[in-house]
């Protein structure tokens, strides 16, 4: 009687490796001899991008929900398509740097958290994410500020306004940079 590829592999004892090391492979569980992370089964290490990608979607998605929402309750629909419509190159690429960060982010905490240290590895991107937030959308403080008074702020806001989204496109950028470091410098230090 012939078996077939799949029964074959389910008569075998998994293999476990390291997610730092692939050459590091064992037939039991156990610690990388390399870096002391858990060792895991391929299906477990190939997955575990999957949940940065999915968080990653969802933070950019987020961003342009709260991009659309916050700017339609200040300006309504029809302002907050025109402003869409004329900065859309702006607005996309800074929502997506922003759910890149976040991929980055929980990909790099994932690394850690079987590693010997115990994940005490600090990452300071979240203040760079804020940055860019900030920067990004500075410039729609300026159909806000003239409600509380501060009309000369307005003007100086609405004359920046595209400086400004470099300004976020460069803090995103340099979050990017920033993280994708610490995941190499986690993968030398193992």
């Amino acid at each position: 009687m012939a078996v077939s590829a799949t029964q074959h592999a389910a008569t075998q004892p998994p293999i476990y490796g390291c997610p730092m090391h692939p050459q590091i492979r064992q037939a039991v569980p156990g610690a990388c001899s390399i870096c002391g992370m858990a060792l895991v089964e391929p299906e477990t290490a190939s997955a575990s991008t999957l949940r940065p990608t999915a968080i990653g979607a969802l933070a950019f998605l987020a961003m342009l929900g709260i991009y659309f929402g916050v700017l339609t309750l200040v300006s309504g629909w029809s302002f907050t398509v025109s402003q869409f419509t004329e900065f859309w190159y702006y607005v996309l690429p800074l929502a997506l740097g922003f759910g890149i960060q976040m991929g980055l982010y929980v990909y790099l905490r994932q690394r850690l958290a079987h590693h010997h240290t115990g994940g005490k590895m600090v990452v300071a991107s979240g203040a760079t994410s804020t940055g860019a937030m900030l920067a990004c959308c500075t410039h729609y403080l300026a159909n806000i500020l003239p409600v509380i008074g501060a009309a000369g702020a307005v003007t100086l806001i609405a004359q920046y306004q595209v400086q400004l989204f470099w300004v976020g496109l460069a803090f995103n950028l340099a979050g990017i940079i920033f993280i994708g470091s610490r995941i190499v410098s986690a993968g030398r230090k193992c």
